[in-house]
């Protein structure tokens, strides 16, 4: 395993660069006249069971998945697993 001191500087400066990290619990369409008729104490009920892995996406990208977490006063997430990214290679054949 190579260690960060031993990376190139232009290397090193590339892992400085903020990337948009999310976790999404869950997702639903709604008709846009439920969505105005929304108040405080209004609850959103969705489909998606809190036992559901969680899924991490960097810049729109699923890398992980994982489940949610207590930290503190604040939510985290345990990562479980990582996704492998789409393999990016095409297999030459001969004619």
């Amino acid at each position: 395993m190579v260690k960060l001191n031993e990376l190139p500087n232009y290397t090193r400066s590339l892992l400085r660069i903020k990337v948009p990290v999310v976790v999404t619990l869950a997702d639903k369409r709604q008709p846009l006249r439920k969505v105005v008729e929304l108040g405080p104490g209004s609850i959103i009920q969705f489909d998606k069971s809190c036992e559901e892995m969680l899924e991490l996406k960097v810049g729109d990208h699923p890398v992980a998945t994982g489940e949610a977490v207590k930290v503190g006063d604040k939510f985290g997430l345990r990562i479980t697993s990582m996704i492998l990214p789409d393999e990016r290679f095409n297999v030459v054949r001969p004619n």
